[in-house]
């Protein structure tokens, strides 16, 4: 429940014939298939039924007896229907300059039609009924070849390189549009130079760097950088992922690499962003990131391409990772990434200009104070950031405010930072005094500790997955951390716990605690394994690899099982006198303590002046001073 201070396009169009064209000529094909269907049945049961071919003696005879209703001539055929029916039922011959008279026809007994020859168009007519299936089945075969080809073409394709090709489009990333991190701008601004005005370079020997590494935390601008280059260059710019060169077809990434940097040297000077680049540049040989070879033939491929026998190239490979320890030493040597640009999360200033510009251009309140916003968001990125200017716009629409207003802007923050509130959880009356206790002994312990942050806001509102939050906010930004400071912080970590068990009783504690003691158990044992704050083990650091549980399964650990116990008491240790110095605190300002519990349960929270006024005259207990 104690919080610390939070580290915290338009979707591109599917090219023109794309899925649309697929789909149209599946419904042409079904169209095609419905018309076949129909023809076979028009076929077999639509057409008319055959005469009877009769001598024309028999229906000379036949039709003067009276038995026709009608003779119809149409060249050299007569088409009989016989004395009660309604369609032609009987075929003889005649020949065709004769009439029915001179045939012998008594023509008075039945109604006589003559028609033109019509043979041809019978004829045609037959003939497109015979061929339509034909070209249907005909045009059904293009199709199905034509797909087919299409996707011979898809797998012949399959090694090529899937990058995006970025330098034309008119909204352009330029470096003024990046805010803060100046020393990595100027790093990259000599790269600019090196693509802008090769020929100054190379008339005093300098040669142009081959690769650019941008190293920093998630969010922090990396690509927006590399974007920025390629702008203010005003060059080609290849964009492609790490996980896009591998898959599961031996050889493919290693022709990805291939054909991006062939593209890339048609295209020359220009830029090749790999983003994320230790999906494929891990060290080789460790047994992690693949079960094959193929992720290290890429990883290959990428060496030679970079600094193999051909020179000269005006390419300049930018790459971006937040693991560059995993990195293979081979790409990190010069002559392959010559350079290796950090980019850390923003200062106090930077933060204030990266709020003004995600701020810009929307309606800000002018009680809005961005430069409060940028003093609380230490340990923010540049996401993190964007990500609060555009809650507060989704939390001013929702309140139908025509402006982004200061109350919009702190609930944005809280939101991001700790979580939204959860209001209409239910909790019962003793289980508000409990959270009630267990916030004010975090936020007693925390104010009075004399290295600990000031306290920011205390509630017992649920937030994210907690009953109740205590947040203290550091007043500056920190580099360092002292030996004291993680000791107060892991006091004021456990105040919580011992806050209940002082007032409530040892078999009164609950499981809210249960988060504080997981964090209070990694900052102790991370004093004594990674920082050397240890009493029986000062100044000796045991690095256990950061990783995925694989890879700490098979890392092997650089320290004895007897140095392993020495780490364990030394962390129970440290967490033992956390809770003393808690309990010190705590028993020292009960009355304190009640009165904040007391404010909490009355208006739920209570901000960081209201908490210093509560408890301006608490003490610190001698037994709770480190000096």
């Amino acid at each position: 429940m104690d919080k610390k201070p939070f580290s915290s396009k338009k979707p591109l169009k599917s090219p023109k014939g794309g899925k649309p064209q697929k789909r149209g000529m599946k419904n042409v094909a079904f169209i095609a298939i419905v018309v076949l269907f129909a023809l076979v049945i028009i076929a077999a049961y639509g057409q008319p039924k055959r005469q009877t071919e009769i001598s024309t003696s028999q229906a000379v005879t036949d039709a003067n007896a009276g038995r026709y209703s009608k003779i119809e001539k149409k060249g050299n055929e007569l088409l009989i229907t016989e004395d009660g029916k309604k369609t032609p039922t009987l075929k003889t011959y005649i020949d065709p300059n004769a009439t029915l008279k001179e045939e012998g026809f008594n023509t008075s007994k039945f109604e006589v039609k003559n028609d033109p020859d019509s043979s041809s168009g019978s004829l045609w007519g037959s003939l497109l009924i015979s061929l339509l299936p034909v070209i249907i089945i005909g045009g059904l075969l293009y199709f199905m070849l034509k797909s087919a080809q299409g996707q011979g073409n898809q797998a012949m394709s399959f090694g090529k390189s899937r990058a995006r090709l970025y330098g034309n489009e008119k909204d352009k990333v330029m470096f003024n549009q990046v805010a803060g991190q100046a020393e990595a701008k100027q790093d990259l601004e000599e790269v600019v130079e090196f693509l802008k005005f090769p020929k100054k370079f190379a008339g005093v020997g300098a040669r142009i760097p081959k690769g650019v590494l941008l190293v920093g935390p998630p969010g922090t601008g990396k690509t927006m950088l590399a974007r920025a280059v390629a702008g203010e260059a005003n060059v080609p710019f290849f964009s492609i992922s790490g996980s896009e060169f591998v898959e599961m077809f031996v050889g493919v990434g290693a022709s990805r690499v291939r054909d991006l940097f062939a593209k890339a040297k048609k295209n020359a000077p220009c830029i090749i962003f790999i983003d994320e680049i230790d999906a494929v540049g891990r060290r080789r040989g460790s047994g992690m990131g693949g079960g094959h070879d193929e992720r290290e033939q890429t990883l290959n491929q990428i060496l030679v391409e970079m600094d193999g026998f051909e020179q000269g190239q005006n390419v300049i490979v930018l790459a971006a990772t937040n693991r560059a320890d995993v990195l293979d030493p081979a790409l990190l040597r010069p002559g392959r990434f010559d350079r290796r640009v950090g980019i850390g999360l923003p200062d106090r200033p930077d933060r204030l200009a990266i709020l003004k510009i995600h701020f810009e251009k929307k309606p800000l309140g002018k009680s809005v104070d961005l430069d409060a916003l940028a003093a609380k968001t230490a340990g923010s990125s540049g996401a993190d950031l964007s990500n609060i200017a555009n809650e507060a716009a989704i939390i001013a629409a929702r309140n139908n405010h025509a402006e982004i207003t200061q109350h919009d802007v702190t609930e944005a923050f809280e939101r991001v930072a700790i979580g939204p509130e959860r209001k209409n959880k239910i909790m019962t009356e003793a289980d508000k005094v409990t959270t009630a206790y267990h916030e004010a002994g975090h936020a007693l312990v925390g104010h009075v500790l004399p290295d600990s942050d000031p306290v920011h806001k205390v509630t017992i509102i649920p937030r994210g997955g907690t009953g109740g939050v205590t947040w203290f906010l550091p007043p500056e930004d920190k580099v360092y951390t002292s030996l004291i400071e993680f000791k107060d912080v892991l006091a004021r970590a456990l105040g919580g716990r011992i806050a209940e068990e002082v007032i409530l009783g040892k078999d009164r504690i609950t499981t809210g605690g249960g988060n504080d003691l997981q964090k209070a158990a990694e900052i102790a044992r991370d004093m004594i394994v990674n920082q050397g704050m240890g009493t029986k083990l000062r100044d000796q650091v045991f690095h256990v690899e950061e990783g995925m549980m694989m890879e700490r399964m098979v890392s092997e650990r650089t320290y004895s099982e007897d140095t392993a116990k020495v780490i364990d008491q030394e962390v129970e240790s440290l967490i033992t006198e956390a809770g003393e110095r808690a309990r010190a605190v705590i028993k020292g300002n009960l009355d304190k303590l009640e009165v904040l519990k007391d404010r909490l349960l009355e208006k739920e929270t209570v901000d960081a002046d209201e908490v210093a006024d509560i408890f301006q005259s608490a003490v610190l207990p001698k037994t709770a001073a480190l000096y």
